[in-house]
């Protein structure tokens, strides 16, 4: 009997990207909801839950209510420690739902960079990333829950990943995208905020030819670990 793997996505061009067949290859059946649009399941029934990156943001719940209920969601899986991954939006939501902040940084961060991995970030799925640029691109940071390690900052960003041990990962950066021609689609997708951000398109499409290939390597190495860590 498959495991099965609920996918939360919140823009049809933020997906699993590179992370897909990894998921798939490790025995997932993948199950995708539509933020906003589709009933959630009870929140422990899934065997894996993945929170995809948006543009909005947790604290928007005013305006878009599905911050709210995915918050609230995500509460009592992550109290059972059921596995589950966030990524950029994905991963403020888990820190919200685990009680920590989430705000607004001083200036977006978007672009190509590496990661600094602390001592936990080291000795976690993590290290199949260090010295690989990742694409990051957010304009909020969350604060590292009670109970969680810090693994990884940058010097826009000093809480870039958070882990509650082996089954709860919060990422702030994008292991998951970056490869062209794919990532043209986030370059089309979101001109208006590159605009906004006086951030260059052509710049990010020429870090995207240098640095997708090694991403795409790295990031799937780092889920697989991931993966490979889960309780059976």
């Amino acid at each position: 009997m498959s495991k099965s793997a609920l996918i939360l996505r919140h823009l049809a061009f933020e997906d699993l990207g590179s992370f897909g067949p990894v998921i798939e290859e490790d025995g997932y059946r993948l199950i995708h909801a539509e933020a906003g649009i589709d009933a959630l399941p009870d929140p422990l029934n899934p065997d894996l839950v993945v929170v995809l990156g948006g543009p909005i943001g947790v604290n928007d719940g005013d305006a878009y209510p599905t911050m709210t209920a995915e918050r609230d969601w995500l509460v009592p899986r992550l109290a059972a420690r059921r596995p589950t991954l966030g990524i950029c939006l994905g991963a403020q939501l888990m820190a919200a739902a685990l009680g920590a902040r989430v705000a607004a940084m001083p200036r977006k961060e978007i672009g190509f960079s590496t990661l600094s991995l602390t001592e936990p970030g080291i000795h976690s799925p993590l290290r199949h990333l260090s010295d690989v640029p990742v694409i990051h691109w957010h304009g909020e940071a969350f604060d590292i829950p009670d109970g969680a390690d810090n693994l990884a900052s940058t010097a826009a960003c000093a809480t870039q990943a958070f882990a509650m041990g082996p089954t709860i990962l919060g990422l702030q950066f994008h292991p998951e995208a970056g490869e062209l021609p794919a990532f043209e689609r986030w370059l089309i997708g979101h001109s208006v905020e590159l605009a906004g951000a006086d951030v260059d398109p052509t710049g990010l499409r020429r870090e995207a030819e240098t640095h997708g290939p090694s991403l795409k390597r790295a990031g799937q190495s780092m889920l697989r670990a991931w993966l490979r860590g889960l309780p059976a």
